[in-house]
């Protein structure tokens, strides 16, 4: 209170005190998210934060005393500590990869690592059972195999892999603190061969054909498509259920479509198209069955018929199921020719009467179709006339005989000529001049004698 009156007896005022030195740090060295290391946390710093500004008010950068600057300058050597060790944990980190497989394929799992510190690194499947610790196997399961074992590399494989192998696998390197890294594993379900129901009874033409084409065991669930022959077919809709295994999927697939009768015997695909058949397509083929009203027309055999002569008649009917009766009429008969499962009509001797317009009617459970046929039977076949008829046997007859004289006169003359030579040689040996008949003999084949011994021996 003396001091506020001033007044006499006051005692003098003391000397302001001397100002404090400050150093301006920068803020970044009191965040605590800067210089975090393992195992310690914002509040855990040594160094005290700085009260935040009021609202409104201008941010100053941070004042620490003078007599705090070691501290300062202890924390910045911190944070660059903390930033080397982030690099060691870096290098230190596993690193793997999400893998894909085929249901019954072969998966590879590969974990590698910079700076193992001298740490093993470890797999262990999605139930956390370790598959190997380093080269020690340590799952009995003869599928998983070792590929590769090194201090930066562990590399496995599973084979005939099933649905329940997929999830994510665990690599691990056992350093202070231990480090992970995670590896997705996919498994693709194979889809079965679609069937196609709803082609097994025969469809009636201008109907309409409802189809289902279904596939199981697919993941994800697969595509399905149609064709008709090589026309793709439009999907009236597709329906997508679970399994109960709870992985896999069925797919069912309905088409719709009029049928004419050029569709009898066409073929209907469905195919399934899918990521694990590898550019691949799994498909059924189906043919239709169509009804349609029957077809027939009238052949003759012979084509044409002579009086007296044999005739058929054939109604050849087609269609689908294929006429089972047939009716025959003659247009202005009284009654029915013949009604039967047999085609064919029979005149086993045509006569004139037997001309005028046939009629026949093919039956079948689609309907029935009447065919014509205009039958004009023509004259006999002309005969041939009896002077004509002996003219050739008379011809025949002198040609005959005029044969076989040539023939006669032939082998006779033959005969002459061969025994002529041996008649003239036994009748000069008869003789006493038989020497000279000898030499005669010879000259006459040819040969030349003297002019002493030439003789001539008529017979």
């Amino acid at each position: 209170m003396g001091a506020e009156g001033g007044g006499i007896g006051a005692a003098p005022p003391l000397p302001p005190p001397p100002p404090r030195r400050e150093w301006s740090l920068p803020r970044a060295l009191f965040n605590p998210r800067r210089c975090r290391t393992a195992g310690s946390t914002p509040e855990s710093s040594a160094a005290p934060s700085p009260q935040p500004p009021r609202r409104g008010s201008p941010r100053a950068p941070a004042t620490v005393p003078a007599t705090m600057l070691p501290l300062g300058l202890l924390l910045l050597l911190a944070c660059v500590g903390a930033a080397r060790g982030n690099l060691s944990r870096d290098e230190s980190q596993p690193t793997t990869s999400d893998e894909t497989v085929v249901a019954g394929g072969t998966v590879v799992l590969k974990c590698q690592v910079e700076d193992p510190d001298d740490s093993s690194l470890q797999w262990s499947n999605p139930a956390q059972q370790t598959l190997y610790f380093g080269e020690k196997r340590a799952l009995r399961d003869n599928r998983i195999q070792l590929e590769r074992s090194t201090p930066n590399e562990l590399t496995i494989s599973i084979s005939d892999v099933v649905l329940s192998d997929e999830g994510e696998y665990t690599c691990s390197i056992f350093t202070m603190p231990v480090r992970t890294a995670k590896a997705l594993v996919t498994v693709l379900g194979i889809p079965q061969k679609p069937q196609i129901f709803g082609h097994e009874q025969p469809i009636d033409e201008e109907k309409i054909a409802r189809l289902t084409c279904r596939s199981s065991g697919s993941k994800p669930a697969a595509r399905l498509w149609w064709k008709k022959g090589n026309k793709e077919l439009k999907d009236e809709g597709t329906e997508v259920v679970e399994d109960p295994n709870g992985k896999t999927f069925t797919v069912s697939s309905r088409v719709e479509f009029r049928v004419t009768k050029e569709d009898n015997e066409a073929e209907v695909t469905c195919t399934v198209d899918h990521e694990s058949l590898q550019n691949s397509e799994r498909s059924t083929t189906q043919k239709l069955q169509v009804h349609y009203k029957p077809t027939a027309k009238i052949e003759p055999h012979p084509q044409y018929p002579r009086e007296g002569e044999k005739l058929q008649l054939q109604c050849a009917g087609q269609g689908n199921p294929i006429p089972q009766e047939f009716l025959w009429e003659k247009e202005g008969g009284d009654a029915p020719l013949q009604l039967s499962s047999d085609s064919i009509l029979t005149f086993p001797f045509l006569n004139k009467s037997d001309s005028g317009t046939y009629v026949c009617t093919a039956t079948s459970s689609m309907g029935s179709v009447v065919a014509k046929y205009n039958l004009d039977v023509s004259d006999a076949s002309p005969v041939p006339s009896t002077s004509s008829t002996y003219h050739a046997v008379i011809g025949g007859v002198v040609a005959v005989i005029v044969f076989l004289l040539l023939s006669l006169l032939i082998v006779l003359g033959h005969y002459l000529i061969r025994h002529k030579g041996t008649y003239l040689t036994h009748e000069a040996k008869g003789s006493d001049d038989a020497p000279d008949a000898d030499t005669a003999i010879i000259n006459a084949e040819g040969g030349q004698a003297s002019g002493d011994d030439k003789k001539e021996y008529f017979i």
